[in-house]
């Protein structure tokens, strides 16, 4: 049988490559993708990896041809994939329902949201922040697939311990956050988050990332002019699943 060659695209990531290290071939700021096959639906509708919850990173080390590790990939960057590769494989329309009622959103719409290259130091994932409250000062990074695979699992043997822990944002803190008044280590980190990180600093924080992080923008106006946040998720691909 004679070889096919799968088409590709070439896919510009949110981050432009700013917060990897030179030697990641992420830093290139760019990803090639290939179409979706039959093979990518069988990924798609695998029980043992739906319920390890790791199906999506499964598809993405199947289509992306760049030799890079997925894992490596800040969410914003993950996300812009995950848009071009269903667009690739089923379309650009997305139907969902909202409210009892079914939309269309066109996912060709989206696009990256406006980079503020101040904050970014090229070739590094950390950034400075002084806490408005107290005004300690912090530097924190942007979280990787592997960062959420380290909190998965130590927030899988909290509750272990005590099934009625929900310590979900304050561990992620932990792992945002990598300096405090220019210490450094894990323990010292842990203990300000604990019992020194102020509410109101946690929620500025918070926001503050939520503003300078790479990302596609998910904001989509419908018809009837109500604004929703697009959802990644299974259903995304296959809805039928």
């Amino acid at each position: 049988m004679a070889e096919f060659k799968f088409p590709t695209e070439e896919i510009e990531l949110p981050s432009k490559g700013l917060v990897y290290s030179e030697d990641n071939p992420l830093s290139s700021g760019k990803v090639e993708i290939k179409y979706m096959t039959a093979k990518e639906e069988d990924i798609l509708s695998n029980q043992s990896y739906i319920q390890k919850g790791n199906v999506l990173d499964k598809l993405l080390e199947s289509v992306v041809v760049s030799k890079i590790n997925i894992k490596d990939l800040i969410v914003g960057d993950k996300n812009a994939i995950l848009i071009a590769t269903r667009i690739l494989g089923y379309g650009k329309e997305y139907k969902v329902e909202i409210k009892g009622e079914e939309h269309i959103i066109d996912l060709s719409t989206l696009e990256n949201k406006p980079l503020d290259e101040s904050f970014i130091t090229p070739g590094k994932n950390e950034f400075d922040y002084t806490l408005p409250s107290t005004e300690t000062k912090i530097t924190f990074k942007i979280l990787t697939g592997n960062d959420e695979l380290k909190i998965e699992r130590e927030l899988a043997g909290l509750k272990k311990i005590n099934k009625d822990a929900s310590p979900e944002l304050s561990t992620r803190l932990k792992y945002m956050i990598t300096s405090v008044d220019g210490e450094t280590g894990t323990k010292e980190i842990r203990e300000f988050v604990d019992n020194y990180l102020l509410a109101r600093d946690s929620r500025a924080l918070r926001e503050h990332i939520r503003a300078i992080q790479p990302d596609v923008d998910l904001d989509y106006v419908l018809d009837g002019g109500e604004e929703v946040t697009v959802p990644i998720g299974l259903s995304f691909f296959w809805p039928d699943i």
